[in-house]
């Protein structure tokens, strides 16, 4: 996996997370949902991803 697919299946796991646990436990965790899904929108426009930059040093190919 390169890092491009580790981030978006990252994604998708602590988007699905959190709305789970907004059903399950509290509503206040779509904040969270929201954080992953504007961090992924500014991401697309800057380049700049925290993640990406993480895996990139833990040395997941490009």
């Amino acid at each position: 996996m390169n890092v491009n697919r580790m981030v978006m299946a990252f994604a998708g796991v602590m988007i699905l997370l959190s709305v789970i646990l907004s059903i399950k436990h509290n509503p206040n965790w779509l904040w969270f949902t929201a954080f992953v899904g504007f961090n992924l929108f500014q991401s697309s426009f800057t380049g700049f991803c925290p993640l990406a930059m993480i895996l990139k040093k833990m040395g997941v190919k490009e």
